[in-house]
């Protein structure tokens, strides 16, 4: 049954993508509003980050593991993110022309990419006790309507068709169902010190994926107000976890 609800709360997550993919697809969404989205989106995810997934890291085992899977974690998605963005995957989270350059496969498996730290993040919370973190869940579902908001705006502009894009994400979710489920079962029986660096290898690498894809999108037209913006998420995550 936890099985079941681990790969469950994984699809919620990310089916937030499919969400904002629909709402980019057919409404007409200014720029400046959808980088305000993804701003308060990367706020949300970093407060998430930050209260649920270091802190209960560093809870289960102390600071040499948790040093050691942040940096693993940003290491490891930084490399693979370089070789997509020399694949065409560099802007797969921009919604202005920036899509033009991008290679369909490279956003295909950049954006599966994106998603897979998260959604382990979500299984790995219903190790102790068996209880997801609703707070983490409600912080990647939150993040990911203006990620798959950006993206879709961005691929209609570069010509994808309805199908091919809403298609991706419903992929995507399916491999954050997936990602979620493996978080759960592949860690359940280890060792809190394995535990407690994984979630810190997750939080490493949504931590280098936000700089590396969701910041810059959001920079990008909010400019002055990005960093409000982001500290507004960031609140309003904290609130929740702390509910």
């Amino acid at each position: 049954m936890l099985v079941l609800l681990a790969g469950l709360w994984g699809f919620f997550a990310g089916s937030a993508l499919l969400i904002g993919a629909i709402i980019g697809y057919f409404f007409r969404m200014p720029k400046r509003l959808v980088a305000s989205i993804m701003a308060f989106g990367a706020g949300v995810l970093i407060s998430a980050i930050a209260f649920e997934l270091m802190d209960e890291a560093y809870k289960l085992r102390g600071f040499l593991h948790v040093t050691l899977g942040f940096i693993s974690g940003a290491v490891i998605f930084t490399g693979v993110n370089v070789y997509l963005a020399r694949k065409g995957g560099k802007h797969r989270k921009r919604s202005g022309d920036y899509m033009l350059e991008c290679d369909s496969l490279a956003i295909a498996v950049g954006s599966v990419l994106d998603g897979i730290p998260e959604s382990i993040a979500i299984g790995l919370t219903m190790i102790e006790g068996g209880v997801v973190s609703m707070a983490t869940v409600i912080a990647i579902f939150l993040s990911n309507i203006p990620e798959g908001l950006s993206s879709s705006v961005g691929m209609k502009k570069s010509g994808w068709k309805a199908i091919s894009i809403f298609g991706l994400w419903l992929f995507v979710a399916f491999c954050t169902a997936m990602a979620s489920l493996a978080g759960y079962t592949l860690f359940n029986n280890l060792p809190k010190g394995l535990i407690a660096t994984n979630m810190a290898l997750a939080a490493g690498a949504i931590l280098a994926m936000l700089v590396d894809t969701m910041i810059p999108e959001a920079f990008s037209e909010t400019h002055e107000l990005a960093g409000l913006i982001t500290v507004l998420g960031f609140i309003v995550s904290f609130i929740l976890s702390k509910i």
